[in-house]
């Protein structure tokens, strides 16, 4: 286990606590490891390549990111949730999302191709390198075994097959920078670890519980997850596009070399996105059940998961805006030192995207998957407005302000639209006024 000891001590008549404690420790210590790691690696990669061509291969990552939405179909917390309350269906479960996330990935790496294709004709590097990243949505079906192993707060054997992968990797980029190797060679580094995890997670997943030769698929069952999910896929288009679209923007309306210093000042700020994940497909089987023993608990457990949540986010936004300058020159150089403004404004985003991700489950338990598309799609349009208006006057760091008000529009300010959603918003008021601090000590 990786909770510390003295913690095992005091909740060791606590299994089911225990468990979730370990699983958590499991995936901070995957996330840690990817920040750290990433953003060293990454870091040299962008020093190596320079704000031109670092600023393409993000433009890549960000176009082919638009149309995960489509190979994901956003079923990762309606089989989650389908996993832990019928867990004899399991197989089917498990057989109907693997074809059903296959099918997406086929559908979407098509349109990736066409879409290249007509905006890009007489640029064939950018075409190339979008194609080769738009490869790795083919095996995204393999998702569903990190989707079986979060249902069961198991996901250590997860976190070991993509960490290996991941430092692999990394020794990969490090050896390439030395070799000066070109920006392609970097590319296909991305779609080669994309099919390692694939096989890594299969692999694991056979040992654990046997060859999948058991799943099946089942038509009825894919109706009844595609009906559940589609506001989902929906709202995650809506998501790409209001996290991605101003990388997209920025290289139309100010040019490759903008998409390289914000893009870096991305990469800094976004790493911390990963905290709330974590945290949320812990807790979330537990909230899950919960719900089933009563409302009160339920909201307790909610509120609880939103104080934690908006506290952590605050920690990192003061820490990071006031080193923001340091951080840039460490990481990135003088080259990139006017990521540094962006980075100051940017990393305020992730207050809302932090709260987004706690309360995008209870959009979920409480069957709004409708609402939590048009919350999503508000955000996304305020996003494509506000970078039309804002990235011909400041460039990077309009792109940046965009950013923040779409998110807070998206994950707070929406929930004012319906009686049904002004419950939620008071819980978010509630933790982002931290007057639950003072009630704790008391």
């Amino acid at each position: 286990m990786l909770t510390p000891a003295f913690i095992q001590r005091r909740i060791a008549h606590r299994p089911n606590l225990a468990k979730i404690l370990d699983n958590i420790g499991w995936l901070f210590f995957d996330r840690i490891m990817r920040v750290g790691v990433g953003l060293l690696v990454g870091a040299w990669v962008a020093r190596y390549l320079g704000p031109e061509q670092f600023g393409l291969l993000n433009y890549a990552t960000a176009f082919v990111a638009l149309f995960g939405a489509i190979a994901a179909l956003g079923l990762q917390g309606i089989v989650v949730r389908d996993l832990v309350t019928e867990p004899d269906e399991a197989h089917t479960t498990l057989g109907t999302a693997f074809v059903l996330q296959l099918v997406g990935g086929t559908t979407a790496v098509l349109t990736i191709l066409a879409t290249i294709t007509w905006l890009r004709p007489e640029d064939p590097l950018t075409r190339t390198i979008v194609a080769i990243v738009g490869l790795s949505l083919l095996f995204r079906s393999s998702e569903v075994i990190k989707y079986w192993f979060e249902s069961q707060v198991a996901s250590r054997n997860t976190v070991v097959v993509e960490n290996s992968i991941f430092l692999a990797m990394a020794i990969v980029k490090v050896g390439m920078i030395l070799k000066q190797a070109p920006l392609v060679a970097f590319v296909w580094v991305l779609l080669a670890e994309a099919m390692l995890v694939c096989v890594g997670l299969f692999a694991v997943y056979a040992r654990r519980e046997g060859i999948p030769h058991c799943w099946t698929f089942g038509s009825d069952r894919a109706k009844r997850l595609l009906n559940d999910s589609w506001p989902l896929i929906l709202s995650g288009l809506a998501i790409m596009v209001y996290m991605k679209i101003d990388q997209l923007m920025l290289k139309e309306i100010a040019g490759t070399e903008a998409v390289g210093l914000y893009s870096a000042a991305l990469r800094i700020s976004e790493a911390w996105y990963t905290i709330p994940t974590v945290v949320v497909a812990s807790l979330f089987p537990t909230i899950i059940d919960s719900k089933r023993k009563s409302d009160d608990l339920y909201h307790q457990r909610m509120q609880k998961l939103l104080n934690l949540l908006v506290a952590i986010a605050l920690l990192v936004a003061v820490a990071v805006t006031l080193g923001a300058d340091r951080i840039v020159s460490l990481l990135y150089g003088p080259s990139y030192i006017a990521s540094a403004p962006v980075l100051m404004i940017h990393v305020w985003a992730g207050v809302f995207t932090f709260i987004g991700v706690a309360s995008s489950k209870w959009y979920l338990l409480e069957n709004m998957t409708r609402s939590l598309f048009f919350r999503t799609l508000a955000g996304a349009v305020v996003n494509v407005l506000l970078n039309l208006a804002f990235i011909p006057w400041a460039g990077a760091k309009g792109a940046a302000i965009a950013t923040v008000i779409s998110f807070s529009v998206a994950a707070l300010f929406y929930d004012l639209a319906t009686p049904q959603t002004r419950p939620l918003f008071k819980m978010k008021m509630h933790a982002l006024s931290l007057r639950w601090i003072y009630a704790s000590s008391k």
